[in-house]
């Protein structure tokens, strides 16, 4: 089975279509499918439903998205550095789901598991509660959650085999694992693509089986959200 395409927009051929939901890796601009979010960019889809951390930064990420008015509602935990998203949000031209963070990735893990719904303690008593299902277990409450299962997933990954094995570096791990899981349809872009056998199997965060369709995207430009530097003390 072919998995390597010459490009995003090749790779995600036949899989976009408006309306749809999509799960996005990455958290800020850290492990984000930057090449695919692109092509989705310029593909032009509409209304789509992105389950994400965040929504990137203004003009980056997920961020070039709201740009360009393609977003319909985010299902986020994390979303103070983008401006756009605020104004989209206060406005009333974004639905937004906000998500405790954990919960979230809990959320795209049930779904890639099969697990339907799942309960937890954490926003009992808050705003995240209502609307939603609580039941008590030893005294304490805890509100239902559902799990997430998209009609696609775009994840980054670090080094990759031709089959699809994948490797994440250090916290760009963070939402693309249970992200993979939790779709129809797994694209991946990587840095490095290397021969069947070169990975240590134990090393292997991703099982091939997950990932049907995979780019390498490098180079990739490391961007940093915030560059602080302390003030040089004086000689």
């Amino acid at each position: 089975m072919k998995k390597i395409y010459p490009d995003a927009a090749t790779a995600l051929e036949g899989l976009l279509f408006d309306g749809m939901q999509i799960c996005a890796g990455g958290f800020g601009l850290c492990g984000i499918p930057e090449r695919l979010i692109d092509a989705i960019r310029d593909n032009g889809v509409q209304k789509l439903t992105i389950a994400s951390n965040n929504a990137g930064i203004d003009g980056e990420g997920l961020g070039k998205l709201l740009r360009t008015r393609q977003v319909k509602k985010m299902i986020s935990s994390y979303v103070g550095e983008n401006k756009e998203f605020e104004r989209q949000y206060l406005s009333g031209e974004l639905e937004v789901e906000f998500c405790p963070q954990g919960t979230l990735a809990e959320r795209c893990r049930a779904g890639g598991a099969g697990i339907p719904g799942f309960y937890t303690k954490t926003g009992v008593g808050t705003e995240v509660a209502q609307g939603k299902e609580v039941k008590t277990f030893d005294g304490q409450d805890y509100i239902l959650e559902r799990g997430i299962f998209a009609d696609l997933a775009i994840i980054k990954g670090w080094k990759a085999d031709e089959s699809g094995n994948l490797i994440f570096r250090k916290t760009a791990r963070n939402f693309n694992q249970p992200m993979a899981t939790a779709a129809k349809i797994c694209v991946a872009e990587v840095e490095e693509i290397v021969p069947v056998g070169s990975l240590d199997p134990d090393s292997i965060h991703l099982p091939g089986i997950y990932v049907k369709r995979m780019i390498l995207g490098a180079p990739y430009e490391k961007k940093i959200e915030f560059r602080t530097v302390r003030q040089r003390e004086a000689a």
